[in-house]
């Protein structure tokens, strides 16, 4: 588990508690899981354009789906599934107490 990692727990654990009153748990964690997949994909749309000769003004040479599909890591999957068990952990604690 690198930086990146931890952080992104962190501002997931933050966006739950912060969400927790309003939404619930469950809801909370999964928008702060949902935050973090969105930004994931954004990144590897990003990375696909730059890979196809796209620059700042033109439109992004990327179909709506390929950030999805295309492009992943295990950094970046492990970007979205820390958060995804740390906010199911604080779910379950929550649960038990």
């Amino acid at each position: 588990m690198n930086r990146t990692h931890l952080e992104h727990v962190l501002i997931a654990l933050a966006i739950q508690l912060a969400l927790w009153p309003l939404l619930g748990p469950i809801a909370a964690g999964a928008v702060a899981v949902a935050l973090l997949l969105g930004r994931e994909i954004g990144q590897h749309e990003y990375r696909l354009g730059l890979e196809r000769g796209w620059q700042w003004g033109d439109p992004l040479p990327v179909r709506w789906h390929e950030g999805v599909w295309r492009g992943w890591t295990r950094d970046s999957a492990i970007d979205v599934a820390a958060p995804v068990g740390a906010t199911s952990l604080a779910v379950l604690i929550a649960c038990l107490m």
